[in-house]
């Protein structure tokens, strides 16, 4: 791989590395201020949601994108403030299953109009940034 080329490929990972912490920082502080949840509850929200019942806790760590231990902190907080519960999977007693209270689906639904706000307003000026 030549410098330049290579001198490209770093650029492209370091603006992909700046939107992120774009995308990530201002979902982080409308989600808090407007629904007091931050963007991995709204995530785990929103995979729960979207889940015919209930979830195994393995299958949030895809939608949260955090370690183990820290996806198990995090649906105990949500637990916690009666937005999830879990049970014992009847199969597998070493599964749990995550999901929604009724609770949970109204914070989602409240905080998805906010999330896709963010999603459009922060997205769509990349575009145009890059396009321009």
């Amino acid at each position: 791989m030549g410098d330049v080329a290579e001198g490209r490929l770093v650029q492209q990972w370091h603006e992909l590395l700046a939107l992120h912490a774009t995308v990530f920082g201002e979902l982080e502080c409308r989600l808090q201020d407007a629904h007091g949840i931050g963007v991995s509850e709204f995530e785990a929200l929103e995979r729960l949601a979207t889940c015919d019942f209930k979830c195994r806790s393995a299958d949030l760590l895809e939608a949260v994108h955090l370690s183990q231990s820290a996806t198990s902190r995090l649906v105990a907080r949500l637990e916690k403030e009666g937005l999830v519960e879990r049970a014992m999977c009847e199969q597998d007693r070493r599964g749990i299953f995550v999901s929604l209270t009724d609770a949970g689906r109204r914070r989602y639904e409240e905080a998805k109009p906010t999330h896709r706000a963010v999603l459009r307003a922060t997205l769509g000026e990349a575009r145009l940034t890059k396009a321009g």
